[in-house]
């Protein structure tokens, strides 16, 4: 593990906290490699019983990193093949296998969100079971990697949202279901390790059985073979240009351009 991610463990619940605060939680391959280690240490431990996932700084995650010097100086020194192949490999290892084997975790998993949680960021805490937000937390939902926004906020809403380029407060997405409970921010570490240690109290077999009986159903409704198949549409949008050039499939730009628009939209009207 590496000083992007950092890991403690207090009492039964395993704090993990997203470190690279200057780029506002920028999700770099160096920092989910070091995310995914610190989940396989939380559940590698008989002790912990629960994880919280936290962001340091201004914000929770600002999403994918897509071209920080320390991204690009990675990618130069470990680069996937080039053209479609490598594209398509590098984007289903580092979010569709990443992100699916968080949802799968074994053991309760929380998501402790404030500030901006836009793209990348919606991916990851959508993986939690459980997302507590701060009443400045701000989510933003695009065409992802792994799909799962209508199954965040149902089908209908995720076509407004995405369309519209929208905005989702803490409390609009409290009301659509997406985030469990909404804190004031001086409170948001102590409310989500509360709870947290409250669902430690539960057998950790029953928790255990509890989380796989859910996610079972949602599997059965299609949910693994809709997340599958929906890489392969944001693949065909990317290669096609609608995000980024050809010269830079995995993105040269500090800041895509929804971003602006979903701050811009919810100014004038929240969506709702």
């Amino acid at each position: 593990m590496n000083d992007t991610v950092l890991y403690e463990r207090v009492g039964p619940v395993a704090r993990i906290t997203l470190n690279r605060p200057r780029y506002r939680n920028a999700q770099s391959r160096v920092m989910l490699e070091a995310l995914d280690e610190a989940f396989a240490e939380a559940m590698a431990d008989h002790d912990v019983r629960v994880a919280v996932l936290f962001g340091a700084g201004e914000h929770w995650s600002s999403g994918h990193d897509i071209g920080t010097a320390e991204e690009l100086a990675d990618r130069a020194a470990r680069p996937y093949p080039p053209g479609t192949i490598g594209h398509h490999q590098r984007s289903w290892d580092w979010n569709v296998e990443n992100t699916m084997r968080w949802r799968d975790l074994p053991k309760p998993t929380l998501a402790a969100v404030h500030g901006l949680c836009i793209y990348g960021g919606w991916m990851i805490a959508a993986a939690m079971d459980l997302i507590i937000a701060s009443e400045d937390a701000q989510f933003i939902p695009g065409l992802f990697q792994v799909p799962s926004t209508p199954y965040d906020i149902g089908f209908r809403r995720a076509k407004d949202l995405l369309w519209e380029q929208g905005l989702l407060t803490a409390v609009e997405a409290h009301e659509l279901g997406f985030v469990s409970q909404v804190v004031p921010r001086a409170e948001l570490q102590s409310q989500a390790m509360a709870k947290a240690e409250r669902i430690a109290r539960i057998h950790p077999l029953a928790a255990q059985m509890m989380k796989r009986q859910i996610n079972d159903a949602q599997d059965a409704m299609g949910f693994r073979a809709a997340m599958a198949a929906g890489h392969s549409s944001y693949m065909i949008a990317n290669i096609g240009g609608a995000f980024f050039d050809k010269e830079h499939p995995y993105g040269s730009r500090k800041r895509l351009p929804g971003v602006d628009a979903a701050r811009s939209n919810v100014a004038d009207e929240p969506p709702g």
